[in-house]
This record gives structure tokens, C-alpha cells and sequence, in this order.
């Protein structure tokens, strides 16, 4: 029988202990964030990582995908994909690996950039892994695809990397399999059986009114109370229209609207994001979204010329639903590698994914995405006895503990990748 339990091991020695030119690599990558579609310097340094190990590289994919691939042998084809984009956010953590980099999405503002979802965590992982499967491949037999990926944080990379043939010219997967870092503790994962992420659709109101006189309101429409209206009003899509065992999210993220204190504008801008597990609840929510925009405009007695426009971007995207088998599969290994107590429970998270592209692609594929716990062990145990809030992805203050969360990511996925290949006779 093989010996795949890189976790066992990496428990009986030191929990603590990733190689050190792999946090060399993962603060490199911090302080060099990059945004979507514009990851070349990231995708070079793993594209390299991956050479220097022996794997077939290439790059470009996708536009600035990295695809590295082994065959070795008659066997399932695993896929493993890390995302390599940063956000436009200004890192204030104080590290002294602080990001000070800036850049712009094309045709917008130039903006502080910053790793603030921990995709240089899981750049680390993936060249952690590439380093480990290539050393252990008289052990293994089969085919393994490592995908670095761009442009998740727009939800455009896996669809770009599939419609440049990613399954047609390096094979498709049986397998995909993924990892996200969060909030939980350094050295432990999550993995849960079915819902993993939401799906997301991203709505643009444009509230419209007529303007004037901020002393003479009663000769205007006004669209700044009409779209305060409308932001109360979408609370009940949730907290009435909704079942609530099936959990769903309407935010309104921005409200953006006239120019002085005593001007009433003609329009008002909300840009909104809609969240659920279900299709049939995300398109009720939408429908939703239209009518009560429509209805608070009728009731302020505008005419229909002037009722707010509803846009929903095409680029939404599907819930993340793990393959319950492969998923019970992995978390029982993980238990054995890492101990139970290392393997959380927890919820779905309502943050949403592209990953999920390379299994709706193909049903075929069996797919999951688990969770890689990334705070500090004692920061964690702290917060949890002083009823702290700790900072998440997407805040400016997210700092992951790098060693221990690198050590367990690529020991956890190098094993679930090996579980999933013969052994080498």
C-alpha cells in the first residue's frame, strides 16, 4: 500500500513547519498583487515552480492562465486549480510584507491592490503541491493537471480558461479539486458534503427622478428618497418573500447620488448583490428586485418613462456544489490525517466562486472545493474567548498565518490528489 498521508506526517513533526522558501514565496507573492487578467508576473513565477519540477508548462491560457501537466501512466486525470488574482483594496495589516502596489481595472480609476481574499495563499499551495506530486511519482500513476487561474475576483477566469480549450487540448478531468482560505484556525479545513459557495448575480438600479430646487421639493421627483425607498423595500425579498431554510442575501453595496445639499438630482445609482443556493430562489429574488423597483416608483407618481431601469450583469454565477461522494471520501481522510478534531463543521459560505465552471463544464466530473483555516492559532483561541470579530477575506486587514496554513494546504491536497490515483505497481 502506498504511503499518500503527507498530513499524518506533517502532525508528527511539526504542524508549524511549511518550508521556508515557501513563505519566502508566499510573501513574495503578497507584495506583488496583481488583478484580474493582468497576473503575469504571478503566473510566471508559477509557471516556473512548475518547470523546475518537471512538469509540462503552458502558458497563456486563458489569457493569463498557467496550465502545468503530468502524465504518468493509465490512470484518472485530477485537476487541481488555485486562483491568482488580487483585489483593488489598500492593505493596512502593518505587515512589514504589506502590499504598496496599485493598479486599475481597464477603463477604471488607479486603485491600492492588495491580496486581501489570500489567492497568494493558494498560489503557495499549488507550487507546494507541484513540488510534492512530482517528487512522489513513482508512487502514483495517472494524469494531473495544476491550473493557476486568473481573474476570479470578476468571475471571468474559468470561463475564459474553458473557452480556450483547457479540456480539449490537456485533457478533461474525472476529478477538480480546490481550496479557499478563511477564517478558521491555522492547521485545521472544512469540508462540506454538498453546498459549498452561493451563486451571485451582481444588479445595477438606476433610480430616475426630476430634479430642482432642494427649497422647492414639492415641484421635483425625488430620486434620493424614491431609492431610499427602494433599499428598504428589497429588505423584505429576504425577510419575508423567502423561505427561510433556504438561506438567501440581497445587499445594496453602493448608493451614489446628486451633487450639492441644496440640488435635487434627476438620478440615483444602486449597485447591489443577490446570493442564494438555488436557482429557482435567485431568479425569485431578481423578479423581486423588478418589482418592487417598479411598484416604489409607481407610488411616488412617476410616470412610466421615468420607472428605475433593472440591469443584471451576464456574468453572475452558479452555486458551488460539492460531489457528495467524492466530498465524503475526502473529509474521511482528512479526519484520519489531521485528526477529527482538525476537520470543522460549519456552513456554506455565501461567498461565491467561479471554480465552479470546470465542473459544470462537464457533468462527468466529480468536484470539491474545501476550506483551509488561516488565522493564527492562538489570535483564534483569543477571539474565541473574548467574543472577538476577526477579519475575513476581502477586508484590508486579512493576514493569514502563512506557515501553518501552507504546510496543511499542501499536505491535505497532495494527499486527496493521491487518494485519488492508483498506486504505481
Amino acid at each position: 500500500m502506498k504511503t499518500i498521508l503527507l498530513a499524518a506526517a506533517l502532525l508528527a513533526t511539526s504542524a508549524d513547519a511549511a518550508p521556508v522558501d515557501l513563505v519566502a514565496l508566499y510573501k513574495d507573492l503578497h507584495a506583488h498583487p496583481e488583478l484580474g487578467f493582468q497576473e503575469i508576473r504571478s503566473a510566471g513565477i508559477l509557471a516556473a515552480e512548475a518547470r523546475a519540477a518537471g512538469w509540462q508548462v503552458t502558458e497563456k491560457v486563458g489569457g493569463t492562465g498557467v496550465v502545468a501537466v503530468i502524465k504518468n501512466g493509465p490512470g484518472p486525470t485530477v485537476l487541481v486549480r488555485a486562483d491568482m488574482d488580487a483585489l483593488p483594496v489598500k492593505e493596512i495589516t502593518g505587515l512589514p510584507y504589506a502590499s504598496q502596489a496599485t493598479g486599475h481595472y481597464a477603463g477604471g480609476p488607479e486603485t491600492p491592490v492588495m491580496h486581501a481574499c489570500g489567492h497568494d495563499i493558494h498560489m503557495t499551495v499549488w507550487a507546494g503541491v507541484v513540488r510534492a506530486l512530482a517528487a512522489k511519482k513513482t508512487a502514483w500513476r495517472g494524469t494531473v493537471i495544476m491550473v493557476a487561474q486568473p481573474a476570479e475576483e470578476i468571475i471571468q477566469g474559468a470561463r475564459a480558461m474553458l473557452a480556450d480549450g483547457l479540456y480539449a487540448r490537456f485533457g478533461r478531468p474525472d476529478y477538480a479539486l480546490a481550496l479557499h482560505d478563511g477564517t478558521g484556525p491555522a492547521g485545521t479545513v472544512q469540508v462540506n458534503l454538498a453546498a459549498n459557495a452561493s451563486a451571485a448575480d451582481t444588479v445595477d438600479i438606476e433610480v430616475k427622478g426630476v430634479g430642482g430646487h432642494g427649497a422647492y421639493p414639492a415641484d421635483t421627483k425625488d430620486p434620493v428618497v424614491l431609492a431610499s425607498r427602494i433599499v428598504l423595500a428589497l429588505q423584505t425579498l429576504v425577510s419575508r418573500e423567502n423561505d427561510p431554510f433556504r438561506p438567501a442575501v440581497v445587499t445594496v453595496g453602493s448608493i451614489h447620488g446628486g451633487t450639492k445639499h441644496n440640488i435635487i438630482g434627476e438620478n440615483v445609482h444602486l449597485q447591489l448583490t443577490v446570493r442564494s443556493f438555488d436557482a429557482g430562489v435567485q431568479t425569485r429574488l431578481i423578479e423581486g428586485i423588478r418589482r418592487i423597483a417598479r411598484g416604489e416608483a409607481i407610488a411616488a407618481g412617476l410616470p412610466e418613462t421615468l420607472y428605475p431601469e433593472v440591469t443584471v450583469d451576464p456574468n453572475g454565477t452558479q452555486p458551488t456544489i460539492n460531489t457528495t461522494a467524492l466530498a465524503t471520501r475526502i473529509k474521511a481522510l482528512f479526519q484520519k490525517t489531521l485528526r477529527p478534531d482538525k476537520v470543522l463543521e460549519g456552513n456554506p459560505s455565501m461567498a461565491s466562486e467561479d471554480y465552479n465552471q470546470f465542473g459544470l463544464a462537464d457533468p462527468r466530473i466529480q468536484t470539491v472545493m474545501y476550506s483551509l483555516g488561516a488565522v493564527n492559532a492562538d489570535v483564534w483561541a483569543k477571539a474565541q474567548q473574548d467574543g472577538t470579530k476577526l477579519p475575513g477575506p476581502h477586508n484590508p486587514r486579512w493576514a493569514p498565518d502563512p506557515a501553518p496554513t501552507i504546510a496543511t494546504g499542501v499536505a491535505t491536497m497532495t494527499d486527496a490528489v493521491m487518494m485519488l490515483l492508483p498506486a504505481a505497481r
